[in-house]
């Protein structure tokens, strides 16, 4: 449902006079574009062992239970389309308001909304390499390939099967990603939180860096979240305050 048109207003005013504006977004965004999120009422944990698909020390006994389980969600992602939360944080950068956007999400449906400063805190599959040689490099579109195919990306010099450089469970966040992440959080002076139940860490203590430093939370999630309590502002539905702010910014008429 879509909130009153005043309320949409006032988000759209507070977007606009914020002085440094930062998003942060989790799986919950994403689920519009019909990609299931891992905790959600349909979320992959709910009949499928999600730990396990991204567990390191699985994926170095059997690299083909990640690339099988897997393929359905990350590599058939050219199927799918912006929704209309991508698309309003894309607008907003374009426009210069939003500064940088932080999502724990690995499905590149950011880039796909026209966002370009992404920071993408939990790694990303737009590049695959070998655990063992170094220099060993495969592109998302010929990896996602070979999946689709029924195969797995293969290191041509050891044969050894590649890893995406997404962050699997048993390995540390990327640190560059990290840092960039942090610095951002600590600049907003607004932070939108969106689709994300802040209850993974250490994505989930960027809205605290924000509150530290005198910044604002605006919070919209299906799911409580342990800061709702200090968001300025709180909703529920992401589609329809989104649709809302696509009207309320005049661009409509491009979605």
């Amino acid at each position: 449902m879509e909130p009153r048109a005043d309320i949409i207003a006032e988000l759209y005013r507070r977007i606009r006079e914020a002085g440094y504006l930062v998003a942060l977004t989790g799986a919950g965004v994403s689920t519009l574009s019909g990609i299931r999120d891992f905790r959600g009422k349909n979320g992959l944990y709910n009949d499928m062992d999600a730990e396990k698909i991204f567990s390191m020390e699985y994926f170095m006994q059997d690299p083909s239970f990640y690339y099988k389980h897997a393929g359905s969600f990350i590599y058939n992602i050219n199927e799918k389309k912006a929704s209309v939360v991508h698309l309003v944080l894309g607008q907003l950068e374009k426009q210069g308001l939003l500064k940088a956007l932080i999502t724990q999400n690995i499905d590149l449906l950011h880039q796909k909304g026209g966002s370009k400063n992404v920071i993408e805190i939990h790694g990303s599959p737009r590049m695959h390499y070998c655990l063992r040689c170094a220099g060993v490099r495969m592109g998302f579109d010929e990896a996602a390939a070979l999946v689709r195919a029924g195969d797995m990306p293969k290191c041509p010099k050891c044969g050894r099967v590649l890893k995406p450089a997404i962050t699997f469970f048993g390995e540390s966040l990327p640190t560059d990603a990290l840092r960039q992440a942090t610095t951002e959080a600590q600049k907003a002076d607004l932070m939108l939180v969106l689709g994300t139940s802040l209850t993974v860490y250490p994505a989930a203590s960027m809205p605290d860096y924000t509150l530290r430093n005198g910044g604002e939370l605006i919070i919209v999630n299906n799911m409580p979240t342990p800061l709702d309590s200090s968001a300025v502002m709180r909703f529920e539905e992401l589609d329809g305050v989104f649709e809302g702010l696509w009207r309320a910014m005049g661009a409509g008429e491009e979605m």
